[in-house]
């Protein structure tokens, strides 16, 4: 009924305001991949890179606080932990927090 020449030009720059309106998300959201995403995933891949290379005889902090050394590391992703003489339990390798002391393969 009364159309004004402010809504024509409103409808027509409909396209260039709907991506102006994204660009602002396109910046946060590639902001928190290089702030929040990316470094996680690079401490995941460098914990699994640990978790993998267990041998008999590393010490190890498990992610409940338990220190111990290694004794067993079987195929299934169970590792059997020393805690104490003579008392062994076992844990699954990916609640291995960090790798305190590691030992060197034998030289052959």
């Amino acid at each position: 009924m009364f159309a004004t020449p402010a809504f024509a030009q409103d409808a027509a720059g409909g396209a260039a305001g709907a991506f102006a309106s994204f660009v602002p998300l396109i910046l946060i959201f590639g902001i928190m991949y290089f702030l929040l995403i990316r470094p996680q995933q690079k401490k995941l891949k460098e914990h699994k890179a640990m978790v993998e290379a267990l041998r008999r005889g590393d010490q190890i902090v498990t992610q409940g606080g338990v220190i111990g050394k290694v004794t067993k590391v079987q195929e299934d992703g169970i590792v059997e932990v020393e805690i104490a003489d003579g008392v062994k339990v076992k844990v699954m390798r990916h609640t291995i927090a960090t790798v305190l002391n590691k030992t060197e393969p034998a030289a052959g």
